[in-house]
């Protein structure tokens, strides 16, 4: 599926979250329809940590709407890490990374390989 946009009400709330877990990084699936992320998918397990996230891939159901992660970064540094282009590799084709202070201004998406894309916010 070829991913667009983002609701905007998606990415607030992943911006929120980030918000409520800083200092630790959060992550999550990226749920899309019709081209849309539309929701978080939030897997039993993942784990939070100061200078990563995991998510246990294993618990990841049978879902072909699934297109991505998302995650945030504690710092303002949007840039993806080699950690992070090898979970983009892992979990799909589009991915977001969200980064302190968590504005509608501090957040990036990326293709599995690291590069940026453009997501419009409906």
């Amino acid at each position: 599926m070829k991913v667009f946009a983002i609701k905007k009400e998606t990415l607030r709330m992943a911006l929120e979250v980030a918000r409520d877990s800083y200092p630790k990084e959060f992550a999550a699936m990226l749920r899309a329809r019709e081209g849309v992320i539309t929701e978080l998918l939030f897997l039993p397990g993942t784990i939070g940590a100061d200078r990563s996230a995991m998510i246990p891939f294993y618990m990841k159901p049978v879902d072909f709407s699934i297109v991505g992660v998302v995650h945030s970064h504690p710092t303002p540094n949007l840039s993806p890490s080699q950690a992070d282009i090898a979970l983009f590799g892992r979990s799909g084709d589009v991915h977001i990374i969200v980064a302190y202070p968590y504005t509608e201004k501090s957040w990036m998406a990326f293709d599995r390989m690291g590069n940026p894309i453009e997501l419009e916010v409906l």
